[in-house]
């Protein structure tokens, strides 16, 4: 299991040296969307935990339990590719021991990337990148320089499963198709009202989660996430 896991994490760095092509190129084609499909890499690494709510027509509703993440800065690029790739190699030597507790962390799934589009006539977007910490490390987790911990209380996620590579030229359209499916249902309302009260959900577009190493090229999964807050 542990050479499995150090091939997992050396599978990325050595895409990101050579470039990242086949990882996150613009010729990586998505495949169609999905729903209901457990990522497979949560077999073998660990995943935050979520209860499933609700099953719809290309979306589903999740209640995540609390969550400890670590996080990027935020980087503005105009490629959630490059600049998930730039993130990489930040939280890629985060986990093999540079943090304040010169700490070796196992892998996790998924990696995810929060969305700030800008109104700006460049299209230059703000995208923070983040590590789930594993549950043994989250009581005291390790602190590093130009990362920061982020905290999850429990909260609702609207989610749109699609496979294959993630591209620049398709997450925009399975975010707008998340958006299309949610339209006219209670989950719209609640993510509506979440935005627009400052809570969960409101600092960013969406999120992209990706689950699999470059090297796995079937069972890919990759989500878009709409989290909000749900009041009863």
């Amino acid at each position: 299991m542990a050479a499995g896991l150090s091939f997992f994490k050396l599978s990325f760095l050595l895409s990101l040296l050579s470039g990242g092509s086949d990882l996150f190129g613009p010729g990586a084609e998505s495949g169609p969307a999905q729903i209901g499909k457990f990522p497979p890499s949560c077999n073998r690494i660990e995943c935050p935990s979520y209860d499933l709510v609700h099953s719809g027509n290309g979306y589903e509703i999740r209640r995540y339990n609390t969550s400890v993440w670590v996080s990027t800065k935020p980087i503005q690029d105009i490629s959630l590719v490059d600049a998930t790739r730039t993130a990489f190699f930040q939280l890629f030597a985060y986990i093999q021991g540079k943090n304040e507790y010169h700490q070796k962390i196992e892998m996790t799934a998924p990696v995810i990337a929060q969305v700030v589009p800008s109104d700006g006539p460049f299209c230059v977007s703000s995208f923070v990148v983040s590590f789930y910490v594993p549950k043994k490390n989250q009581p005291d987790p390790a602190p590093a320089q130009n990362l920061h911990i982020q905290k999850w209380d429990p909260r609702y996620v609207a989610v749109r499963q699609f496979s294959g590579f993630v591209s620049d030229d398709t997450v925009g359209e399975e975010a707008a198709a998340l958006d299309s499916s949610l339209k006219g249902t209670a989950w719209a309302n609640a993510i509506a009202k979440s935005r627009k009260e400052g809570g969960v959900g409101s600092d960013s577009a969406y999120t992209v989660a990706q689950y699999n190493s470059p090297f796995e090229f079937t069972g890919r999964v990759n989500e878009i996430w709409l989290p909000f807050e749900m009041h009863v």
